[in-house]
């Protein structure tokens, strides 16, 4: 996920609003020279500059030249940080929102992977079998929702052989034994001139 993060005057800014909403600077003193303020955060004195600036134009201190930084506000430092809270929320939603768009875009991009080695798998089968591969969705009201390839007998009893099935999205080549047909699903198989309609038979015995 992207990290976002605040300028290091919008830092010291947030740390000096803070100190002033808990009153740890009191209303009217005054803080030390820009210089030592720099010192303080370990940062330059441009820097310090612009943390009293932002502080300043929302009348939370007021820079008085030659004598230091004097406290004007406490409430409107508090609302400073209130407003600095929500917009970090706001930018916290926005690098979410962001992180789950790029989770979809690569989900998207290895479902068309797989895709494309389906129908490379297809090609292959085409050259050997005239018949490309049936699909078939298995619905609610499909026989055998819940089971395992193996306890089908699928095979025997429809002379077809599942080549992949389409999972939430996911599409599972060459399905092992042990895979578990579920509702929506949408299977993949190839056999004779027969075998469409064998398997639909078997998943669907009461349509005919």
């Amino acid at each position: 996920m992207k990290t976002i993060r605040e300028p290091r005057y919008r830092q010291i800014a947030y740390a000096i609003a803070e100190k002033i909403a808990n009153g740890d600077y009191p209303i009217g003193t005054k803080l030390h020279a820009r210089s030592t303020l720099s010192a303080q955060f370990g940062v330059s004195s441009e820097t310090a500059r612009k943390a009293i600036s932002i502080l300043s134009d929302l009348d939370i201190v007021q820079a008085v030249h030659g004598s230091g930084v004097k406290i004007l506000s406490q409430e409107k430092a508090k609302n400073f940080l209130n407003q600095a809270e929500e917009t970090s929320t706001i930018q916290t939603l926005h690098a979410q929102i962001d992180n789950i768009m790029t989770v979809q875009k690569t989900a998207i991009e290895n479902l068309s992977e797989s895709l494309a080695t389906l129908f490379e798998q297809t090609a292959r089968v085409q050259k050997k079998n005239p018949l490309a591969p049936h699909e078939l969705l298995l619905s609610e009201t499909c026989e055998y929702i819940g089971q395992s390839i193996s306890q089908l007998n699928f095979w025997q009893t429809t002379g077809a052989t599942i080549v992949a099935f389409l999972h939430n999205d996911e599409l599972v080549l060459s399905p092992g034994p042990y895979a578990i047909l579920e509702k929506n699903d949408t299977i993949y198989f190839v056999g004779n001139e027969t075998t469409f309609q064998n398997v639909k038979t078997f998943f669907y015995p009461s349509s005919d």
